[in-house]
């Protein structure tokens, strides 16, 4: 088994907002318990607050020196992806060449495409196309793309990227549309709200496009964002995440957290992890589920217990 990397996403979810200087703090924490990248997730309008990813990953950026910074995931469909390719650019430059872009559509709450102006129709193509110019934008002087929604000829825009070819693009979803996507056009899927059994399913279905796009499936990257709780019980920690994963996405997640979720004692949650990386996650991504005053504490319990055991 190949050595599995571990990241998180901060903030307190389903709780409130927590203050700059804690999120900063907390960020400065993860990179010393050892996690590989660290995302900031992104919503215009949501349930709870959320705050700009790039101006979060900036902040990180400056209070850490290794640790990977990236979106998780950006909705691409409501953004000019010329100035994304320039926010995430500057990122990396900011952070020695630590930027990641996830990327993925949203479109589970409808009002935040109306505001931005956005059809809710055009999303996945919208999708397609910007990564694509993105991608034009960082490795080509000048770039010339021309879409349905953008182009543009003989433009430049410096800096590109540390990375070469550029910053690793990770794609996030499970619909067919997007497994097509993160195989035919990103360098790594991030699955949610999937069951191993499924997550194995599907990675198989994009590595499949990866592999009929011309595209080197051992450079693809599986990754998994899985939500976690610890507790004393079991029960115990179903009732905390079912309570904030419900206040979070605005519905009831009684009889979901069971399927998706890592529950329990540290060992419950380990034996829940493992069935994950038996089915082929490269990359997990934990998020903990409670109070603010919480989540260092389980991120510590938690990866005290995985990092050991599945880094060699």
């Amino acid at each position: 088994m190949s050595e599995i990397s571990f990241g998180t996403t901060l903030g307190s979810f389903g709780a409130g907002l927590v203050s700059g200087a804690t999120l900063c703090q907390w960020a400065e924490e993860v990179e010393r318990l050892g996690f590989d990248t660290l995302l900031y997730r992104d919503h215009v309008l949501w349930h709870s607050p959320v705050l700009d990813p790039f101006t979060a990953l900036a902040a990180f950026a400056g209070r850490t020196t290794r640790i990977r910074l990236g979106t998780g995931v950006l909705l691409l469909p409501l953004r000019n992806p010329t100035l994304v390719a320039k926010a995430l650019a500057s990122l990396d430059y900011f952070s020695n060449g630590r930027a990641i872009l996830g990327v993925g559509l949203g479109g589970e709450f409808r009002p935040e495409y109306e505001a931005c102006g956005v059809p809710l129709r055009e999303r996945g193509r919208r999708a397609n196309e910007a990564i694509q110019a993105i991608k034009a934008l960082w490795t080509e002087s000048p770039a010339t793309f021309t879409g349905s929604f953008w182009r543009f000829a003989g433009v430049v825009m410096e800096p590109h990227p540390l990375q070469q070819p550029h910053p690793p693009i990770w794609v996030g979803g499970r619909s067919d549309a997007a497994l097509a996507r993160a195989g035919k056009l990103g360098d790594g899927w991030l699955a949610y709200f999937v069951t191993p059994e499924r997550f194995r399913t599907s990675l198989h279905q994009a590595l499949q496009h990866r592999q009929q796009s011309g595209g080197s499936t051992t450079t693809f990257t599986a990754g998994l964002v899985l939500y976690f709780c610890l507790a004393s019980s079991y029960e115990a920690a179903r009732r905390t995440a079912a309570h904030y994963l419900a206040t979070e996405y605005n519905q009831s997640f009684e009889h979901l957290v069971e399927k998706y979720c890592a529950l329990g004692p540290v060992s419950e949650c380990v034996s829940t992890i493992s069935r994950f990386i038996a089915a082929g996650v490269q990359h997990l991504n934990l998020i903990p589920i409670g109070p603010p005053a919480t989540v260092i504490e389980q991120l510590r319990q938690l990866s005290a217990e995985l990092f050991p055991r599945f880094r060699t």
